[in-house]
């Protein structure tokens, strides 16, 4: 039984789900410009 993308609300444990992913993005992101931070430094200063 498929159904369309978008065709129905999503329970609601797929939008605690989307919220952790959204979040993980986030602190993965954030981690990333820490631990790069010279090189953000280096081309922002470009």
């Amino acid at each position: 039984m498929a159904t369309e993308e978008g065709a129905e609300a999503g329970s609601p444990l797929d939008e605690v789900m989307e919220d952790i992913r959204q979040e993980l993005v986030r602190r993965v992101a954030a981690a990333d410009r820490d631990e790069n931070r010279e090189v953000y430094d280096a081309l922002e200063n470009e």
